[in-house]
């Protein structure tokens, strides 16, 4: 329950065309996230508040509505007003008293400009935006670079490291139950496996000589274990990004059989490309391949960004996901080419039967028509 931090008021929920924000029917004040601002407000505008807000230079008076932290108090200038913005570092939650919203400076700036045109030049001007957005839904389709850092510095960091970052998060209607639980399982028998781990992985990894052993529980075994920390919080890390999205359009049970089909078919596939390897496999990619197929095939406008380096210079790349996905199917292509003549110890042909596996069921359970297909769109 999000609450008012002027009057103690329950907050209502308002859908609009840009996203969800809360409304006090008492004070008329509203709460927004950053994210839904940075659609409404000028960009400039947007990082100026939380570069303030992040500085620790302004005072913290009320509590943020929904994590009940202390806000900073920012000010806006727009012309001849100063606009002071309560905005929680903790949660990126803006406030706004009555009648401070109308007065931050939006996203038309032409606005007043073509009050001013003839009918000539107004139609002239709309053939240009027009023209001017469908070269940017060009950029968009075969993806696009940008400075512009996220505002998260757990995401600018697992950017470094090397992971990529969700830029526009599909909307969750339903808690991520599967998704969670399975992490948390891999994670807990991956660190109890840490404690003896190569004997671990020779009793319980898939060997594709002996692959029914213990009656064929490898091929479920291999699954959850983990070679070291990075393999493990790589894989858990894609399957938390991924997966949510994921779940909540296939639901749970067809999401369950989604990672087992996946998984068995990567086993296989490991299994027939050296049948007479005595080498255990193990690791989750094989399942979350299919996972991230589906992510791609399903969502393939979402923007995705990686950081990129050369030495001390960085950039942050943007991209569809579908563009990344081709990335990533062709490094597993040239690692499937690596592995066949013994130069990689990874199972990139493991993680091409999760794709496999991925596009059947995303083939068999996509929607059968536009309407549906975006019948939740805002």
């Amino acid at each position: 329950m999000f609450t008012c931090p002027n009057c103690q008021t329950e907050l209502k929920r308002i859908k609009s065309k840009f996203g969800m924000f809360w409304y006090c029917p008492s004070c008329k004040g509203r709460a927004a996230t950053l994210e839904l601002l940075r659609k409404i407000i000028s960009g400039n505008s947007t990082s100026k508040l939380w570069q303030r807000t992040i500085s620790g230079q302004y005072p913290q008076k009320r509590k943020c509505p929904s994590c009940a932290s202390p806000m900073a108090e920012v000010p806006i200038i727009n012309g001849e007003y100063t606009v002071y913005l309560d905005t929680c570092k903790r949660c990126r939650m803006v406030w706004f008293d009555n009648n401070e919203y109308q007065q931050l400076p939006k996203i038309k700036p032409e606005a007043k400009i073509t009050d001013k045109l003839t009918m000539e030049q107004r139609e002239k001007l709309a053939l240009a935006r027009l023209e001017f957005e469908k070269e940017k839904q060009r950029a968009a389709d075969i993806g696009y670079s940008s400075d512009e850092a996220p505002d998260n510095y757990v995401q600018v960091l697992l950017g470094f490291v090397g992971f990529p970052i969700e830029y526009d998060d599909e909307r969750i209607k339903n808690t991520p139950f599967v998704t969670w639980t399975l992490t948390a399982v891999i994670a807990i028998v991956s660190f109890f496996a840490f404690y003896n781990l190569r004997e671990t992985i020779n009793n319980w990894g898939l060997i594709p000589e002996y692959y029914y052993r213990h009656s064929g529980l490898t091929l479920i075994s291999s699954f959850f274990l983990h070679a070291n920390i990075f393999h493990l919080v790589s894989n858990l890390y894609f399957l938390i990004i991924f997966g949510d999205n994921v779940e909540d359009f296939l639901g749970r049970f067809k999401y369950i059989v989604l990672i087992i089909l996946a998984a068995l078919v990567g086993d296989i596939t490991h299994i027939l490309s050296d049948p007479h390897s005595l080498t255990p496999c193990i690791g989750a990619s094989g399942g979350i391949s299919g996972v991230i197929t589906y992510y791609a095939l399903r969502f393939p406008h979402n923007q995705i960004g990686m950081m990129c380096g050369y030495r001390f210079l960085f950039r942050w790349i943007r991209m569809p996901a579908i563009c990344l996905f081709a990335l990533w199917i062709l490094m597993q292509t040239v690692g499937a080419i690596a592995q066949f003549h013994g130069f990689s110890n990874v199972s990139a042909l493991a993680h091409l039967g999760g794709v496999a596996t991925g596009f059947v069921f995303w083939l068999y359970t996509r929607p059968k028509n536009k309407a549906s297909e975006h019948s939740e769109a805002l």
